[in-house]
């Protein structure tokens, strides 16, 4: 699938790549043997984007074994991501934005001034 993504799939990329949501997403991971469209490391966020033909009750076991791993997964359609690729970017942003980061960021200051030591 990688070296053959869908339409949607690869329009998606376009939007996700080069972190322009604010964080590295990576595309086709594969989580516990199960191969995702899109995953953002930092926040545990799972992103999938559904074809015509996909199986509601196999999505939803992917998905419950996700979140027991600690994965959050959102989807999208196909006719999603081609007719509102802003909105699905919005919401992904949001969902970002809302979810704890999966470990702390370094920071070499007490302060958060980026400081090593004492002025």
């Amino acid at each position: 699938m990688r070296n053959n993504p869908t339409e949607p799939e690869k329009r998606l990329w376009r939007s996700l790549s080069n972190s322009q949501l604010g964080y590295k997403i990576r595309r086709q991971s594969v989580i516990g043997g199960l191969i995702v469209d899109f995953f953002c490391p930092a926040k545990a966020l799972v992103i999938e984007v559904d074809g015509d033909t996909h199986d509601v009750e196999a999505d939803h076991r992917r998905d419950t074994l996700l979140s027991i791993r600690g994965y959050r997964t959102i989807r999208f359609t196909n006719a999603d991501v081609m007719n509102n690729i802003d909105g699905v970017l919005d919401a992904i942003s949001r969902t970002l934005s809302a979810l704890p980061d999966r470990w702390p960021h370094p920071n070499p200051s007490p302060e958060g001034e980026g400081l090593i030591g004492p002025e």
